[in-house]
């Protein structure tokens, strides 16, 4: 009988622990996963951290405000300075309800800013604002027509400067009743009430064969609209301290009525007064928005 030989059974082999490595293992040290943990944060740190903003950054701002303040008023008061325009002595350059930006930094008188602020002369045809005559607390607007040492003459309500007619594109004459002061300026007659009595006492004695002699350091003003503007024929001339500012430009204007306006005679046609584009274009003249004074 042959002999069986009886084999050992298989059995699994053991795993080698020291060569099990999970995924994880298998990864570099850098790109193994971090655990999440969550930390909180002292309620002494936040306290600190809303101290030190307010301790360093309200400063800031209040410092940058003030700065802010400082140059504005700075620049209204010594470079620019706001202004309406409240008659029609200055029609057509200048609207009644125009809203004018001055510019004080070139006209002004120079005091203790003069090696600053960039001032220059007054030229014949600029328009200037400068202290009433009549009152230092009143600002006038006109325009510049006769510089110290001009012979003035108005012949028919035009101009001559030393003889000669001065070209005015921009006066005009709205429709009034007939004044001969007007008309024909320096005059030997008193004809206009309005004309102040110490004003026709100095035209007299600065009259010189039919001309007036503007005396040094004065000037004489116009307004653009001839008929309708009490102006240096009225009351007399104007000081270089006086003059303080030139417009610069139109910041806004209202619509506001005129008494040289020409009433509209109503119609029949149908509108719409609630239409707000209506109401808007009829609030104010959008046109005239930032144009340049000249």
């Amino acid at each position: 009988m042959s002999q069986m030989t009886t084999l050992p059974a298989q059995t699994e082999p053991i795993p080698d622990t020291d060569s099990i490595r999970t995924v994880s293992d298998k990864l570099p040290v850098s790109a193994q996963p971090v655990p999440a943990t969550t930390a909180a944060i002292p309620v002494g740190s936040i306290r600190k951290a809303m101290r030190d903003a307010i301790t360093h950054e309200v400063p800031v701002a209040v410092s940058s405000l003030l700065r802010t303040i400082i140059v504005a008023l700075f620049v209204l008061t010594f470079i620019t300075q706001p202004m309406v325009i409240p008659s029609e002595s200055m029609e057509h350059t200048l609207l009644v309800g125009d809203f004018l930006l001055m510019n004080r930094a070139t006209l002004a008188s120079q005091g203790m800013w003069g090696g600053i602020l960039p001032y220059s002369g007054i030229e014949r045809g600029e328009i200037v604002t400068f202290h009433s005559p009549l009152n230092h607390r009143e600002y006038l607007i006109k325009r510049l027509i006769g510089l110290p040492g001009d012979r003035l003459r108005i012949e028919s309500g035009h101009v001559l400067i030393n003889g000669q007619p001065l070209n005015e594109p921009y006066a005009t004459f709205e429709p009034t009743s007939a004044n001969p002061y007007l008309e024909h300026f320096p005059t030997q007659v008193y004809t206009d009430p309005a004309v102040e009595p110490g004003w026709w006492k100095l035209l007299q004695q600065n009259t010189q064969g039919g001309d007036l002699v503007i005396p040094a350091g004065e000037y004489f003003v116009l307004g653009d609209n001839r008929n309708h503007s009490l102006d240096s024929r009225f009351w007399g001339f104007v000081r270089r301290d006086q003059i303080v500012a030139r417009p610069l430009v139109i910041y806004f204007s209202l619509v506001r009525p005129s008494r040289t306006d020409v009433a509209q005679v109503a119609d029949d046609r149908l509108g719409h007064e609630s239409d707000v584009s209506a109401q808007l274009k009829g609030f104010a003249r959008w046109k005239r928005i930032f144009h340049i004074v000249r």
